[in-house]
């Protein structure tokens, strides 16, 4: 199976955070499965690093090149042919990412 993991669960996952359940870390540790980050996920996280609501012991790049190598996860491209959809769509939000994340499921065939 597909799994594009949303921002939290990353971060719980890649620290070993409780807060996932058992059945999302399986699914997400099982090597049969793929398993992928979108380019939102880590903007957000680099956003809340900046702002000092999620701090780091290393550096933000060295942390999220582990996290995915260390669990053999892969950055979701997001092209333009996918952005373009956010011409065409109603306008309810002024956050980017929340304009990203609307097309995930619109665009790519994934489990959330």
């Amino acid at each position: 199976m597909r799994f594009l993991l949303d921002t939290h669960s990353f971060l719980w996952f890649v620290t070993g955070d409780s807060q996932l359940s058992s059945t999302a870390q399986a699914l997400i540790g099982d090597l049969s499965n793929e398993v992928l980050l979108s380019p939102a996920s880590h903007w957000e996280i680099a956003i809340k690093v900046s702002i000092g609501k999620y701090p780091l012991t290393v550096p933000f790049e060295a942390f999220i090149s582990k996290g995915l190598a260390d669990n053999g996860f892969e950055i979701l491209p997001i092209e333009a042919r996918h952005t373009s959809k956010l011409t065409t769509m109603p306008f309810h939000h002024r956050d980017p990412l929340i304009g990203c994340s609307s097309l995930k499921p619109l665009l790519i065939p994934y489990r959330l």
